[in-house]
């Protein structure tokens, strides 16, 4: 990033420290799932939250439906996303089989695959023909080169299990939040949502900033920009809650 100091980044580029980096290259293949969980839990038990307070609902309900929709909502998300994974594996899989099928077949007409992308990639001549050589010579390094280049598929780091689980540990943890101070005794209703408020909105913005973790964001801009969009969410569900109360008396 910008802001690395010239000695940290000639570390990061040592031989050594670029073998562990590519070894490991896939440590960070849960953080994406982990911030889409957390995001969303965030959004949704705040949003009942909202709803219920706007349609002037006790906190006893509050929590009850806070809870109910945490369990379900985060259960569902992590199935989606488990089948979503599961379905890009089989994807790959299925197009890994069609090019060993090919191989076996037409295997000139796959190394005039792996020349045209090479030739693409600025490469020619005896270079060329010794890149061509060396990957057609094993034929899973041609396999996996032709998914990632002619296919453009990820072939690394493809866990439904873990997505899945990863989801719905962080939707539970993050969406947990906004509720706590609806489990605290003695509390004023008006003080038990502006405290369900405040931390909806630091975890927004924490998560926010764990996002440019991944998408090599400024941390203060992308922290600013969830805190945005989790606070219309849950703007809409206040409103909604309220437009409810005051048009069919919904409340208690």
């Amino acid at each position: 990033m910008q802001g690395h100091k010239r000695s940290d980044l000639e570390a990061e580029h040592h031989p050594e420290a670029i073998r562990r980096r590519l070894q490991g290259g896939n440590a960070g293949q849960s953080l994406p799932d982990a911030i889409l969980g957390g995001i969303d839990g965030c959004v949704t038990t705040f949003a009942v939250v909202s709803g219920a307070f706007g349609a002037g609902f006790s906190a006893t309900v509050a929590l009850v439906l806070g809870f109910a929709n945490l369990l379900a909502d985060g259960f569902s998300m992590a199935i989606s996303n488990y089948e979503a994974i599961k379905a890009q594996r089989e994807h790959v899989d299925g197009v890994r089989r069609d090019e060993h099928h090919h191989i076996d077949v037409i295997p000139e007409g796959e190394r005039e695959e792996i020349r045209q992308i090479f030739i693409a990639k600025g490469f020619a001549g005896e270079t060329l023909e010794r890149v061509v050589e060396t990957i057609c010579s094993d034929r899973e390094l041609w396999v996996e080169t032709m998914l990632r280049e002619e296919h453009g598929l990820q072939i690394e780091g493809l866990s439904p299990l873990r997505s899945g689980l990863v989801t719905f540990a962080a939707f539970l943890v993050v969406g947990a939040v906004p509720l706590l101070p609806y489990a605290v005794p003695g509390l004023t209703v008006n003080v038990q949502f502006l405290s369900s408020l405040a931390l909806a909105g630091l975890m927004f913005f924490l998560i926010g900033m764990g996002k440019s973790l991944v998408y090599h964001q400024p941390m203060l801009t992308s922290g600013v920009r969830t805190l945005l969009m989790g606070g219309a969410a849950a703007g809409l569900a206040f409103l909604t809650g309220h437009l409810a109360q005051a048009l069919f008396g919904v409340g208690l």
